[in-house]
């Protein structure tokens, strides 16, 4: 799978898609993820990629054609068009079934916006979904970008030691995630739960569900009633 992201920070985005699981996975060669500085393919000499917005307002918007020499550039590099999503908080909001559906993409390219946003005209012709990763604003669109990268990225068979990493956490099966517990078995006089001291896996696995179940109720109600519909 291949990442590719247009953004004005290249070197933020490697800061932290080159550490951890994901950065082994890229190193190992099992996703591929490429950051891209929108200001090359700036065709200006004082190599700026924003302008003041028509109509007037307060701050400046971000320019269609570098946007878009920076996508014919990855087009031609691929040899087809990838999937390509605008971070923007107008976008829907972004959930672990997204993340499951876009881990099926092949090749995703992803746009970093700033300032007011970027020019109408090169959404409209090379986006193919708008994505938030929450109701609030942010400076900038790489963080998004990153968050919705790591998500997708780990679903990638070989990035996580197995399936079960990531099927069993929260909002994976509608249901947030039962609690964890490690050595020692009491700390601070609070023992871990009996149960899960017995090795009787079906007792296990029976409370864990449980476990989801009654704090899905108490945190977000609003998903065990959708389940319910």
């Amino acid at each position: 799978m291949r990442f590719d992201i247009a953004t004005l920070f290249p070197e933020m985005c490697e800061a932290v898609m080159g550490e951890s699981i994901i950065g082994r996975a890229r190193r190992a060669g099992l996703i591929q993820l490429y950051c891209h500085q929108i200001r090359d393919y700036t065709l200006d000499k004082h190599r700026r990629v924003d302008d003041s917005p028509y109509g007037g307002g307060k701050g400046m918007v971000m320019q269609a054609e570098p946007i878009y020499r920076c996508w014919q550039a990855v087009c031609a590099q691929l040899q087809e068009k990838p999937h390509v999503i605008y971070m923007s908080p107008k976008g829907s909001v972004f959930t672990q079934k997204k993340a499951c559906e876009l881990s099926e993409k092949k090749n995703i390219f992803v746009i970093c916006g700033h300032y007011e946003g970027v020019d109408q005209r090169v959404i409209d012709k090379i986006v193919d979904e708008e994505i938030s990763i929450g109701d609030y604003v942010l400076t900038g669109g790489e963080l998004p970008a990153m968050v919705m990268c790591d998500s997708v990225s780990r679903m990638v068979p070989g990035v996580l030691a197995a399936e079960e990493c990531f099927t069993e956490e929260s909002h994976f099966g509608g249901l947030l995630e039962y609690p964890h517990y490690t050595r020692p078995e009491v700390w601070e006089g609070m023992e871990v739960p009996p149960v899960l001291l017995t090795g009787h896996h079906k007792n296990i696995t029976a409370w864990r569900h449980e476990q989801a179940v009654k704090i899905t109720a108490e945190r977000r109600p609003d998903m065990l009633a959708d389940m319910k519909e």
